[in-house]
């Protein structure tokens, strides 16, 4: 893999752009910039893991590899995580946009400025597919 460096390392990298705007979204749901940050970050992960998959099938003899099995099955679990976090994400931020527009609760908002949060979406049709892999 000497030779694909480039390629993990840019997993890496998104992988902690990922994982930085994920925690900075979670401070403040309701900041849309944080939010846009973590929709970027998201989409570069996708971006870059597509590209590694598309390098293991350009090398058939590294899906052999024990390490890289391993690491396929690694990079499969971490693209379902992130998939359930932002459907989680999504679910909390509904119920929260649902509360602070139901009575009682909306004079409490109303009166310390809640605002609505912003749903996290994909809103480029590339990234939304997912990616082909053939073994």
């Amino acid at each position: 893999m000497a030779h694909e460096r480039g390629t993990l390392e840019a997993v890496i990298n998104a992988r902690n752009q990922a994982a930085s705007a994920t925690q900075s979204a979670a401070k403040n749901p309701a900041d849309a910039k944080a939010m846009q940050a973590l929709l970027g970050a998201e989409s570069a992960l996708t971006s870059s893991l597509g590209k590694l998959f598309a390098l293991m099938e350009n090398y058939p003899n590294l899906k052999a590899d024990q390490t890289m099995s391993s690491l396929m099955e690694e990079l499969s679990s971490t693209e379902n995580k992130v998939a359930f976090a932002r459907q989680a994400y999504n679910d909390a931020v509904m119920v929260y946009n649902i509360q602070i527009e139901s009575f009682p609760d909306v004079l409490v908002a109303k009166n310390y400025h809640f605002e609505a949060a912003t749903l996290f979406e994909i809103e480029n049709e590339e990234e939304r597919s997912a990616v082909k892999v053939k073994f």
